[in-house]
């Protein structure tokens, strides 16, 4: 189970000194300033530190100098444009790094004003979602082959595990094909609306067409669980708002991660999943 930022071990880096050519006004990108970059690293160090093995940590010089690096071989308008793209690189960069939070300071920011900086400051992590996976229409089972791959492919998601795929009676509208059906852990840094519209993406490339509630599709993709959020939104609900009584949603989910938690029945897949089985689901 994804921890908390509570639980996570910091590393800090303070007040990096980097000469890069960012800011809104050409002669910023063409003559440079000078910025302050601050970092703290969230990770586990339990490991390295019982083994005394920095690679079961993160490397506090490789990521100074990735990140002096990151500075002076870009140019961006916004500081903010460029905490969140290097905040991104090194959360990408480096294995063992759970998160970052991440501060640019811009001391010679010309304003006109006597101020000693200006400054963003981000946090951004990886984050641990479950989306089921579903198609009742042509060759199912590339289907879902492609939409696993083309997640793994997406830069910003790595698949974690994949459940065993299950024939399923149509759930809804039963006058359609079986489906098959299963589950995918994914680590990604992508926000919930963000991975919303990669897999709206990865069903369109599989020839998907919304023309009937609930009716057959090529490709059907579901995010179930993302961390621990509850969401409720006009076109997106997480958990997923009828997960507890789909068994084609329950079974591969209590495969992967029997003990997670719904956030609001705080009961756990596998009991969902025993409740709806026996008629006791409320």
């Amino acid at each position: 189970m994804k921890k908390s930022k509570k639980e996570w071990d910091r590393i800090y880096i303070k007040n990096l000194e980097v000469f890069a050519r960012h800011g809104v006004y050409p002669e910023e990108n063409k003559l440079g300033q000078k910025f302050l970059v601050n970092a703290v690293l969230y990770t586990h160090t339990r490991k390295a530190g019982l083994k005394d093995d920095l690679t079961k940590s993160v490397h506090y010089g490789e990521a100074a100098y990735f990140m002096d690096a990151y500075m002076k071989e870009h140019t961006f308008q916004l500081i903010e444009t460029a905490a969140e793209q290097m905040a991104r690189a090194v959360l990408l960069q480096f294995p063992n790094l759970e998160g970052i939070c991440l501060e640019i300071a811009k001391p010679w920011a010309p304003v006109g004003l006597p101020l000693e900086s200006v400054s963003v400051e981000i946090e951004r992590s990886w984050h641990r979602a479950f989306v089921a996976v579903g198609s009742n229409l042509g060759e199912r089972e590339n289907h879902v082959e492609q939409a696993i791959q083309a997640l793994d492919q997406c830069e910003d998601c790595r698949v974690e595990q994949v459940s065993n795929l299950i024939v399923t009676e149509p759930y809804g509208v039963t006058d359609q094909p079986e489906f098959l059906n299963g589950m995918i852990e994914l680590r990604t840094l992508l926000e919930p609306e963000e991975l919303l519209e990669q897999l709206h993406k990865i069903e369109q490339e599989a020839g998907r067409e919304r023309l009937q509630h609930w009716g057959p599709r090529t490709l059907d993709l579901d995010i179930i669980f993302y961390d621990h959020d509850v969401i409720d939104l006009p076109r997106l609900q997480i958990p997923h708002s009828d997960m507890q009584n789909r068994e084609f949603v329950l079974e591969p989910l209590a495969e992967l991660a029997p003990y997670i938690r719904h956030p609001l029945f705080l009961k756990t897949a596998a009991q969902m999943l025993e409740e709806l089985r026996s008629g006791k689901i409320s």
